[in-house]
This record gives structure tokens, sequence and C-alpha cells, in this order.
């Protein structure tokens, strides 16, 4: 039995998130059957993150185990060949060892929130970012999101339904970047921690619109913070703007492979 680990791309917005279920399809399950479609094996593929649903990812990890002898390379052309024609495509392949956890390995993980915010609507980028035709100041929503850095209590930023043990959390970066053109610009908040909690970032993006409108500025982001209280925070932004760009680990979660 071998394990290897898969960096994935996907476009969420064809399903109903990464894991399985029974209300429409999802991104694991085609991973899944796309395996036994291979090489008949049914295996389980594990994700470094659960997103949502409308949620992309640029560079999602996941492992599984295959009894099949097969070198890296194949398991990914075969994987693609099999995911057609869903929006899912398998970016990589390498052996790792048999303690390997594409989940509880990992030690960060990087999204990046898309808005567009000009007058006209979307057209090419519809349903790849958060359309926004009001002006923003990306300025101010980058000094008001570092209020947000460091270790919080994150209620006032978690979904009601989050399972996570605890809404403290330690955000490692929070910036907001902007690039203008000749219609308006384009926002980006870019995010790192270890993990996050449920609707943690859209949560996030959500109230720093409220900065970048003018409706509130940094000491409401910091008021809203220390409240604890989810109805104290802007609202959850859009999940068609949120991607996955990035799940890292020690060096020691491969020794071995």
């Amino acid at each position: 039995m071998s394990r290897f680990q898969i960096i994935v791309e996907y476009d969420g917005g064809a399903f109903v998130g990464w894991q399985r279920q029974t209300n429409g399809p999802s991104v694991q399950a085609a991973l899944e059957e796309a395996v036994t479609r291979f090489c008949g094996e049914t295996v389980l593929v594990e994700g470094a993150g659960r997103t949502d649903a409308g949620v992309h990812a640029l560079a999602q990890s996941a492992h599984l185990d295959l009894a099949k002898e097969a070198e890296p390379d194949r398991v990914m052309a075969a994987l693609n060949f099999h995911l057609k024609p869903a929006p899912v495509a398998v970016l990589a392949a390498r052996r790792v060892p048999a303690d390997f956890h594409a989940r509880f390995s990992a030690d960060r993980r990087a999204y990046r929130y898309r808005i567009v915010n000009r007058r006209a609507p979307l057209a090419l980028e519809r349903g790849q970012a958060w359309f926004v035709p009001q002006p923003l100041d990306a300025a101010a929503m980058h000094a008001a999101a570092q209020v947000l850095v460091g270790q919080h209590d994150f209620t006032s930023f978690r979904a009601s339904e989050c399972q996570a043990k605890s809404p403290v959390k330690t955000l490692d970066r929070l910036d907001v970047t902007s690039r203008a053109d000749n219609v308006g610009q384009t926002i980006e908040i870019h995010a790192e921690a270890r993990s996050f909690l449920h609707h943690q970032i859209r949560n996030f993006a959500g109230s720093l619109k409220l900065v970048g409108g003018g409706k509130w500025r940094a000491r409401d982001l910091q008021r809203a913070l220390e409240a604890r209280d989810r109805a104290a925070a802007g609202p959850t932004a859009p999940a068609c703007g949120l991607f996955l760009t990035e799940v890292g680990y020690p060096e020691e979660a491969f020794e071995g492979s």
C-alpha cells in the first residue's frame, strides 16, 4: 500500500463543497470516483481543508492510499483523465510516508479573497470574485485588518455551525492589496494561519468591506472582535471570492518518503 499526496485545483462553483454529501456533487467524491475508474479501488481521499460550496482552490492538498503499484506521474495523469469533464485538476502527485496526513500534518494554510470593485457587472469573472460596485478604500481596509492579526478569540467571525473546539486562533497574516485598471480595481485579502474557523475569512471580508465603504473604521472592527458575538461583526461575504491558495507542511512530514 502506497500513500500519495496530491495537489488539486478546482472551481468550487460546480460543487456542494469539498466534502462528500448526499445533496450534490463534491470534489472529494469526484476524486474518489476517478480513483475507482483508474484502478478499481475504493479509497478515501482526505483533504487539508473542507472548503464550502462555491469556494475555489488553487492548491488544495489531499492524500490517498493505493494498493496498485503506480508512479506518481501515472497517478496524476490517470486521475486527470478520469476527472473529465469536472472542473478539477490534479496538479502534482508524490509518494509520502504512511503517517502523512493532508489535514493533520499541515502547519499553515493560506487563502485569498477577491473583490472586483467597479461599476460594471462581471462577465468573465462571474463566480470568481465578489462584485462590489460602491467605491472601496483598500488602504483603509488593510490598516484596519491589522487589529485582527495575532492570537484572539474570533467568536465574532465564526459561523454558528462551526465545529472547532475553540474560537481562539492565531492569525499570522491579513493583508489587503489592490490593483487598479481603467474601470476600477481588484482588491485581494490575503490570510494565513495554521487553521481557520468556519466562514472566518468570509466574515473578515464582509467586515472589511464596511471599512472600505466608510461605514466602519478600525476601532469598529476592534469592537466587533472584542464583543465575541457574531452579531457584532459584518455580513458573511459570498463564497465565490474565496480561494485556498496554499497548504504548508513542516519538512519532517515528508521524511521517509
